[in-house]
């Protein structure tokens, strides 16, 4: 079995002639600002030429399907979803796919000579993970999820596998939203991750997923992944004897036959640039910029686009936020005073203020005092979430970084970051809004 490393969660997998791909990412930067790490550029000719089999894919975050990815594709392709909603279903048809399936966890798919079983992930309502088998190897690829407990049972009786691709990062894409407030990253590896390898028992573990940093002059680069390669390697191998550790960069390629794993040929359609054996560097006394610094790094909006936020500050947000339901034990059951700032691409700060109490908001002039709550987004990131599909994890959004009275200080010790007022009027009940923008992007060409 021939296993290819794309990019990211991005693999194929080659044997007796059957060709078939997972989580396939085609763009350098992806997911709008994850930057390639190590870097890589795509001969789209070449992948526009490719005859593949089946693809698969995990779920249907943006950085694993990606109808701009997948335009490059011949639409005869068969394309094997984990997803449980069909306006998905419907964007991949609509962009010219006729072959497309819904995959159920624990059903095998035959392609030729491989079996590809979707597992169940540990949140089942959006991941999934892949045993894929042929020849008789076993391969696990964990994706970028955890597994399920009784997934774990199910795949420990497997063992000994032959390959486990493994998501080797921590990431800290809550702690940087409010990085005042945020603990440094535990200096070891989880604990439970060595529980899960040794009943896998697997004979080669590949570091995989998060193969990419944010934009050069990101903050985040040094806050965002706590993990290095070389730690990685070092702490498993040194917890399981017998485990060989494998880093498997963009376009490598290696061979998988009963005894060994040698390297092949490479995929000639992913080019690397630069140094390739790059490696993360956490500090976890890495000063996060103010928000109007980042703010001034972004293009600026037109003058109809900025309105379209300020718009929606003033009476866009109020509506979502009613329609909503509170979050149980919500810091917003309590009456609370939040200050919304938005950032212009020149560092100027526009401020709105609201009093929430439960489902009710109301605009409120001018400053205020009792602060409670405070975020801070540049406009062009505000923008972006409204109309571009813009994920949580690019937006820059600063929560929190101020302090705040006594009282306000340790009820929010209790609090839930996420139960932004921001952050839920524009994620929450929100499916494929990333995936419907790049479908009219390719429709309107």
């Amino acid at each position: 079995m021939k296993i290819s490393r794309i990019l990211h969660a991005g693999y194929v997998f080659e044997h007796g002639g059957t060709t078939i791909a997972f989580d396939p990412i085609f763009e350098n930067p992806f997911s709008r600002n994850c930057h390639a790490f190590p870097d890589v550029r795509f001969d789209l000719q070449q992948i526009g030429q490719l005859k593949l089999d089946a693809v698969f894919i995990s779920h249907f975050h943006d950085d694993h399907c990606s109808l701009e990815s997948l335009d490059h594709l011949d639409r005869n392709t068969p394309l094997y979803i984990y997803c449980l909603f069909d306006e998905l279903f419907a964007m991949v048809r609509e962009l010219g796919f006729a072959n497309v399936e819904q995959l159920k966890t624990n059903v095998p798919v035959v392609v030729g000579p491989f079996d590809v079983i979707p597992r169940e992930a540990l949140d089942a309502d959006v991941d999934s993970m892949f045993q894929v088998k042929a020849g008789g190897l076993n391969v696990l690829n964990v994706v970028d999820s955890w597994i399920d407990p009784d997934a774990l049972v199910l795949l420990a009786r497997d063992a000994p596998w032959d390959i486990v691709l493994w998501p080797f990062q921590t990431m800290r894409e809550i702690d940087v939203l409010s990085p005042s407030r945020a603990s440094p990253a535990p200096t070891e590896l989880p604990a439970e991750w060595f529980e899960q390898l040794r009943l896998l028992n697997p004979r080669y573990v590949v570091p995989s997923s998060c193969q990419f940093q944010q934009e050069p002059w990101s903050w985040y680069n040094q806050a965002f992944f706590p993990i290095a390669y070389r730690q990685f390697q070092q702490e498993v191998e040194a917890a399981l004897p017998g485990v060989q550790v494998v880093r498997m960069n963009p376009s490598v390629s290696m061979e998988l036959d009963a005894d060994t794993l040698t390297p092949s040929a490479p995929l000639g359609w992913v080019v690397p640039v630069g140094e390739q054996d790059v490696d993360y560097r956490y500090d976890p006394g890495a000063k996060a910029p103010p928000t109007a610094e980042i703010a001034r790094r972004f293009s600026p909006l037109g003058d109809a686009q900025a309105e379209r936020v300020f718009d929606y500050c003033r009476s866009g947000l109020l509506e979502k936020y009613r329609a909503m339901e509170l979050p149980e034990d919500s810091f917003f059951e309590n009456a609370r005073i939040w200050r919304l700032s938005v950032f212009a691409h020149t560092g100027a700060e526009s401020q709105f203020h609201y009093r929430l109490e439960g489902d009710a908001i109301t605009v409120l002039p001018g400053a205020v005092d009792r602060l409670a709550w405070t975020t801070e987004v540049p406009i062009s990131k505000f923008y972006a979430a409204l109309e571009l599909g813009e994920s949580l994890t690019s937006m820059y959004m600063r929560i929190n970084d101020a302090v705040f009275a006594a009282d306000i200080e340790a009820d929010q010790a209790a609090a839930d970051i996420v139960d932004d007022p921001l952050i839920r009027c524009l994620f929450n009940d929100v499916f494929g809004a990333y995936q419907a923008a790049q479908l009219r992007r390719l429709k309107d060409r």
